[in-house]
């Protein structure tokens, strides 16, 4: 005997259940609201979506019955690795994760070289838009169907993406070309709200958030690693790095946060190094050298046991050592600069200077031989000088970036480091600040965040609360362009060498005596300084 309509009536009740005023509908759920009242006979269970952008709740999606649980997925977009994980939206729990490689490294190792492919192919942005689109799509699918269960797609209601800036235009369809020359513009920087077919998503219901970015190459998955960390919230000046192939750095406290990228290129990830290759089984991922007689020891991803321990043979059969990752060509140049191979510059002895057959004479530049498998038909495992020179470009880039926020802040000193990124949570910090990668705190103040990134998409995901305090943070970040800054060519031609020519390291120096060694000739043939003895 009240002539209202079906939407009308659900929302009366929403209110007087709920105390929902106001309501706006989605435009998709409206076809559909008639035919789920009926087939639930009238007991429905609603999805109601408060953004803090708009004062009004939006009513997302209508089950027929009961429907006690609800999905959303936070995903990483790193220009590598994407890394998506799929949580209750009811209880926050991470229920399953997935990851794959990002598609994109056909068109470049690099972002700047994916810049390139798009600013000289005609539709290259479509290309790599589609690719990234695509392994989205393909990660939502196999997070749904994972652990044999079979999850209605219509419960998945948000979706929470980070990236660097440049994943985040190509992302969302934005041409990437003004991020790959100065002054580095973004199309925008601020979150991005959107639906997730709009990104090609099968997910009919769900709403899809896009992190803020900070700067043209300062991104909104550095925006999640501060939510992550907080050091907004520290009164010690903390030092966020994320190590990839496009670090990203952030130093400060709760009075002022400063944020930079620099580019350390592909060399910490195996790209650009003789034996290097991707963290799998069979890498190298820890290198110890003796010094007396300076020969290595080393563990390969899969396997616990270390090279001269019994067993190793057997145990590392199947995979093989295949070469060296990240992780393990940072503590091998440590070690050789430790062990007195290496000289302060960089340059690796001959076999006379330094004292061990494992030196190799290489063209006018010499070689250090981690593992010979030839015999077995396996590869030769080696540090050339030119793997050297590829890591000292990168780790240069890296703690000249650094200590161009430590200028702006008017600090010598930071209180703790930590370490971001699935690389950043394999490195052994002895040995980055042996490299001098980052700058000398004590030991026990250098900490892994692992993906500082993708946690913070999850904390942004599961409280939506937070999203509104990481968009006003991000508005209060000074942004600092290493690529336009005069100093950083200073602090980075200083920190060519190892640990580093002019910055002293008096933690590292308590616990590391480094050898007084140099094989620099001059060009002649002689022999140069030889090593001294500790």
């Amino acid at each position: 005997h009240k002539p209202l309509g079906d939407l009308a009536r659900l929302k009366d009740q929403l209110e007087t259940d709920w105390g929902i005023t106001d309501l706006l509908v989605a435009p998709h759920i409206l076809p559909q609201v008639q035919q789920t009242l009926r087939q639930g006979k009238w007991a429905v269970t609603a999805a109601i979506h408060r953004d803090l952008d708009s004062s009004r709740p939006t009513l997302i999606a209508l089950y027929p019955g009961l429907k006690n649980e609800a999905y959303g997925i936070a995903c990483d977009i790193g220009s590598t690795t994407i890394a998506m994980h799929l949580s209750s939206l009811l209880s926050g729990r991470t229920i399953a994760s997935s990851g794959t490689s990002n598609p994109q490294i056909r068109f470049g190792e690099d972002l700047m070289s994916r810049v390139s492919y798009v600013m000289m192919n005609d539709g290259g942005e479509v290309e790599l838009t589609t690719a990234i689109r695509q392994a989205l799509a393909e990660l939502v699918d196999e997070l749904l169907g994972s652990q044999g269960e079979g999850r209605d797609k219509s419960q998945l209601l948000d979706i929470v993406l980070v990236g660097n800036p440049i994943m985040h235009h190509l992302a969302l369809g934005i041409d990437p070309t003004p991020l790959g020359q100065s002054p580095f513009t973004l199309a925008t920087d601020g979150p991005v709200h959107t639906r997730a077919t709009d990104l090609g998503i099968d997910a009919p219901w769900a709403s899809l958030y896009f992190a803020p970015c900070i700067a043209g190459h300062v991104g909104a998955d550095t925006a999640a690693a501060i939510l992550s960390e907080a050091p907004y919230d520290s009164e010690t000046i903390q030092l966020l790095v994320d190590v990839g192939t496009n670090a990203e750095i952030v130093l400060g406290n709760s009075e002022r946060l400063f944020a930079a990228s620099s580019p350390t290129g592909p060399a910490f990830e195996g790209a650009q190094i003789s034996a290097g290759q991707r963290a799998t089984a069979g890498a190298i991922e820890r290198v110890r050298i003796d010094r007396e007689t300076l020969e290595p020891t080393f563990k390969v991803i899969g396997c616990d046991l270390w090279s001269d321990e019994e067993g190793f043979a057997e145990a590392t059969a199947g995979s093989g050592v295949t070469g060296i990752a990240g992780s393990g060509i940072i503590e091998a140049l440590a070690e050789m600069r430790s062990a007195g191979i290496m000289d302060e510059s960089g340059l690796i002895g001959s076999a006379e200077q330094v004292g061990t057959s494992r030196i190799e004479a290489e063209g006018r530049t010499n070689t250090y031989v981690i593992h010979d498998g030839s015999a077995k038909g396996g590869p030769r495992i080696t540090v050339t000088q030119n793997d050297v020179r590829a890591i000292q470009l990168a780790k240069s880039a890296l703690y000249a970036g650094a200590r161009l926020l430590m200028d702006e802040r008017g600090v010598d000193t930071v209180d703790r480091v930590v370490l971001a990124g699935a690389f950043g949570a394999h490195i052994s910090p002895k040995h980055a600040m042996l490299l001098g990668m980052i700058p000398d705190v004590p030991l026990d103040k250098v900490t892994s965040a692992g993906n500082a990134a993708g946690t913070g998409a999850r904390i942004a995901l599961c409280n939506v609360s937070a999203r509104n305090d990481i968009e006003q943070i991000v508005r209060q970040i000074t942004k600092v362009e290493t690529a336009i800054e005069p100093k950083f060519q200073e602090h980075f031609v200083n920190a060519n060498a190892i640990p580093h020519k002019t910055d002293a390291f008096p933690n590292l120096s308590q616990i590391v005596t480094l050898p007084d060694v140099s094989f620099n000739t001059g060009g002649g043939d002689g022999g140069g300084r030889k090593r001294r003895r500790r």
